[in-house]
Parts: C-alpha cells; structure tokens; sequence
C-alpha cells in the first residue's frame, strides 16, 4: 500500500513551494479556452501571469507547458465538435497556436516578462541529439529570464510520435529542464479515493509516495471535454516524474490565482520522490546508459572529480573511442581505474583538439565557442 497522508496539512503545499528552484506549470485545455467560443480566459490568464511574476521573484524559474492550441484553433476554422481527423487537429493547432502564444505574451508583457514558445514532439524527447539542444534552449531561456510557454507540435507530429496528452509532455519537460517540482494545473482536487462525481464518500489523498497498484486503481477514465488527458494520465506524468526526482502535484486550477492558492495550502495532491533531480539523473548516468568511449585524466582532474567539480579540457590527457555530443564515456585514470561516467559536451574528434587545453582556448581551436567543460559535474557520475 503505498503511503499516503490521512489528513491534510495546510503549510505542505508553501513548504515545498518556497523550496523549490526551478517549476513547471502545466496548463490544462479546460482551465484556458471556453469551450463553445474558442476564447481564451483572459482574466483568469491574467490572475495565472500575477501568480507566475510573484514566484519567479521568489527566485524560481517558472516553465509553462500549456494545452489549449487545438481547442482554439478548432473554433476559428469552423471544425465541430467531437474527435477530430489527424489533419484537421493539425490544422487546428497551426491556428490556434499563434493565437495561444500572443495570449501569453500580452498577459506577461504587462509585467515586463519576455514569453518565448517551444514547440516539441514525442521524438525530441527520446532522440538524443534533440534532447540535448532542447535541453540547452530551456536553460538559456531562463538564464536569460524568458518563460518558456511549450506546447506539443501538433502541427507535424504524426499519431506514432506524439505525447497524446500534455501531462506526460510536461512530465518530460520536467525530467528535460532538471525542474524539482511539476504542478499539473486541472479541473480536479487531485487524487481521490474513487470519483466523487459517483462516490459521494471519496475522499482527496493529500500525499502520495508510492505508485502502488492500489494508488492507480483510484484512477478513472478521461471524462469528455475539450482536454485529453484523465487521472491515468496524471498518474503516468508522475511516474515519469517521480523516477526523475521531481515532486509533482494535482491541484485545482478554476479559481483565480491558482498558484497563490497552492502556495497558501490549498486542496491538492502531491506525488513526492524518494530522490532528487539531481541524484536521479547521475544514477541513470551510472547505471542505465553504456559508454561509447573513454576520457583519461590526469592526478590533478581525479582530485577536483572527486572533490566533485567538473572536468576541464585541461585535465584531459587521452581519448579512446568514437562518440558524438552528448553520448555517455567511461571516465579513467593514468592506469586504467576507472572513475565514473558522463555525458560529454564534445564529440571525440573535437575532444580530442582540445585535450589538455585551457577553456578560453575551444574557440580558437574549434571555430566555435562551445561549453568550458568537456563534462559538467550534473552530467557526471563518480563511482
């Protein structure tokens, strides 16, 4: 059974808020467009933007992942209601996407925030290469203190590589951006007991902390709407995040000022990890992933790696192997012992250039000014 908090505790939702450093905001369909006109809601948009403003000048980096594109589109092109072909959901998402976007944009502008979109697929997500310069993208983005708003690319994902529904989207999002916590903004409390549209005696589940088969038998079907995404999903996006060291909650999203709400306590439920982002992510370098080559380092490099700082071209003394941006190595001493494992930010031919050179060098030698590190100590796992 997993465990779970009988009854409510009003400060868990400030607490974890107030603690987190980088969020992820995700916004479901029913919450943002009306339904029979298409129309965003702009005030509640406008309440969601104060709420936003308030927690990134906390100090938290704020992403939104918001659903919304097709139920907007699909109004203005005149397409009925009900299940729509692959082509014309498309079609709804190119129309109603630019229209989402200038929403989100006007409603920040008035607090000076810049909104920038990102567009992802299934494949993104799972293909290295693009995850990567994903990855990066969102990291600039809020260096340079944008919100990022992203959304699926309907537009050209075919049935085979899409998400299907933007609460495992954001779920990646958050796995992608190293975010500690994932809020899924819906129509709903959270999780119940049972559906408490049909059993009056269901009661909300405050927190969970373990996916047991108990916790996804409360989950029921998608109810019909202008959103795709049910409990099950919900519970699949936790899963995703909770593997991922991210704390995730389900809370009401109707009311204005949704995130104030969830701050001051509010009726939620959250899924909490036993790890963190960070602890996740060198656990699945360690253990889920095969080297493609190997880096060796000198005296010098094993001491700042262990003292766990990260590895410089100039401590770099050999490259054995063929790998690309991105892939895993074996990282090694002078005789063989192997250290641990990460993800290099050069490919073995450029890493090789740049082997026992200093940092400020790489643009001179590559042509282009790439990472200081050759591997990033959130991107290392030492054993």
């Amino acid at each position: 059974m997993a465990s779970m908090t009988a009854v409510a505790e009003p400060l868990l939702s400030r607490d974890r808020l107030s603690q987190a450093r980088r969020v992820v905001l995700k916004i479901g369909s029913a919450l943002l467009v009306d339904q029979r006109s298409g129309h965003v809601h702009r005030q509640w948009m406008e309440s969601l933007a104060e709420d936003i403003v308030a927690l990134r000048q906390r100090g938290v980096e704020v992403v939104v992942v918001s659903s919304g594109a097709v139920a907007v589109g699909r109004r203005h092109l005149g397409l009925p209601d009900g299940v729509l072909k692959l082509e014309e959901k498309q079609a709804a998402a190119a129309t109603g996407q630019i229209r989402l976007a200038h929403a989100y944009q006007d409603v920040m502008a008035h607090h000076g925030v810049i909104v920038s979109q990102v567009l992802l697929t299934l494949g993104d997500s799972e293909d290295r290469r693009r995850y990567l310069n994903a990855r990066a993208t969102l990291d600039t983005l809020l260096k340079l203190g944008a919100l990022p708003v992203i959304n699926e690319n309907d537009t050209v994902a075919t049935t085979e590589i899409r998400f299907g529904d933007n609460d495992r989207l954001a779920a990646r999002v958050a796995m992608m951006c190293g975010a500690d916590t994932l809020v899924l903004f819906s129509d709903i409390d959270g999780l119940y007991t049972a559906d408490p549209k049909i059993d009056p005696t269901a009661r909300l589940i405050p927190e969970v902390r373990e996916l047991s088969p108990d916790v996804r038998a409360m989950a029921g079907e998608a109810r019909p709407g202008v959103g795709t995404g049910g409990m099950v999903t919900k519970l699949l996006a936790a899963q995703i995040a909770m593997g991922a060291g991210c704390a995730m909650a389900i809370a009401p999203g109707k009311p204005m000022h949704p995130l104030q709400a969830l701050t001051e306590g509010g009726p939620c439920t959250w899924f909490l990890p036993s790890t963190t982002p960070r602890a996740a992510r060198k656990k699945w370098i360690s253990g889920a992933i095969k080297p493609l080559g190997s880096v060796i380092v000198d005296a010098g490099a094993v001491k700042a790696l262990r003292d766990g700082r990260s590895l410089l071209p100039a401590g770099v003394t050999a490259i054995e192997g063929d790998f690309q941006r991105g892939d895993a190595v074996a990282v090694k001493t002078a005789d063989g012992t192997l250290l641990g494992k990460g993800l290099t930010a050069y490919s073995a031919e450029d890493a090789r250039a740049i082997r026992g050179r200093q940092s400020s060098e790489i643009e001179d030698i590559l042509g282009y000014r790439g990472r200081e590190e050759l591997i990033h100590r959130d991107d290392l796992a030492i054993d």
